[in-house]
């Protein structure tokens, strides 16, 4: 999720208020994906259309400020599609998970990405990792087995998916560091529809089925929509506050997820995932704490 590079304004509660809507569209956007996947529409179906609503957007975007080849130029052309791909496939694996697995074990296992970002920054890039955050990755690393418990009859071989959707974020985080500051925004979220709708576009064709209702078809376009529309909040929240500041309301997500699983799917979790989430959390919340010493 790329931040450029902007003098922050000292409005943290702005900046959360943004945070805790963004965290909400993407919940709104794996609740749609839940539902038409139990619906029968293939993943990559939804994936197509999560990006094509994102690249149309995006377009208008760029294009506000004058349709000119400078506007769509990089530098970094490699990493930018890098990071796109990374991005992609992370989200059709999150949706083909999201068929066999409850919203809260999808989420609880993506929020083990800050973990392994830490562990990357470490083990990738050199930074330096004291002996707190080495704790916190090995007991967020705990958390993960106890969501997952690929010792009992709960496991299912999509809780694969949903830990390569994890890895694919923690990169796809690393390269937004990267890139942030050097790349514009608008720039990146244009590649990011470009790349996702090209890409995902002979599968989606190869496998669409038409939407049977007006439910089904708005949840298909809304998917891009909210989607694109979180990414902006998201960038924007950070113009108000550190990411200091913001970091712990990411976990928002998560009683977003519970609750809509509840309401909408009529599933409650169970006691060993709601466990292993609070053990991730804690873990990426010392993680957060020893980066703000």
């Amino acid at each position: 999720m790329a931040v450029a590079a902007r003098a922050i304004e000292d409005r943290p509660q702005l900046g959360i208020l943004m945070m805790l809507m963004a965290w909400f569209l993407f919940s709104v956007v794996d609740t749609s994906a839940k539902w038409l996947v139990l619906a029968a529409y293939p993943a990559m179906q939804i994936t197509f259309m999560r990006y094509f609503g994102h690249f149309v957007i995006s377009l208008v975007m760029i294009a506000r400020g004058g349709v000119t080849r400078d506007r769509f130029q990089t530098g970094h052309a490699g990493l930018v599609v890098l990071r796109a791909l990374l991005l992609i496939t992370a989200t059709m694996s999150n949706f083909v998970a999201l068929a066999y697995l409850p919203l809260t074990v999808t989420s609880a296992i993506m929020f083990s990405s800050p973990i392994l970002v830490c562990l990357l920054s470490f083990t990738v890039l050199g930074e330096r990792v004291g002996p707190w955050r080495l704790f916190a990755i090995l007991i967020g690393f705990l958390g993960v087995l106890i969501v997952i418990r690929p010792w009992g009859a709960s496991f299912h071989p999509a809780m694969l998916l949903a830990c390569y959707n994890a890895l694919s974020l923690a990169f796809y985080s690393i390269l937004t560091r990267r890139l942030a500051g050097i790349v514009a925004t608008d720039t990146l979220q244009f590649y990011m529809g470009a790349i996702g709708t090209f890409v995902m576009l002979p599968f989606a064709l190869w496998s669409w089925q038409a939407p049977q209702n007006s439910l089904d078809w708005g949840l298909l376009i809304g998917v891009g929509a909210f989607g694109w529309a979180g990414h902006q909040l998201l960038t924007n929240a950070h113009r108000y506050g550190s990411a200091n500041t913001l970091m712990p309301y990411t976990y928002s997500f998560m009683i977003y997820l519970a609750v809509m699983g509840y309401l909408v799917f009529d599933h409650v979790p169970d006691i060993w995932t709601i466990v292993g989430a609070l053990v991730i959390v804690g873990s990426g919340l010392i993680i957060w704490k020893r980066e703000q010493r």
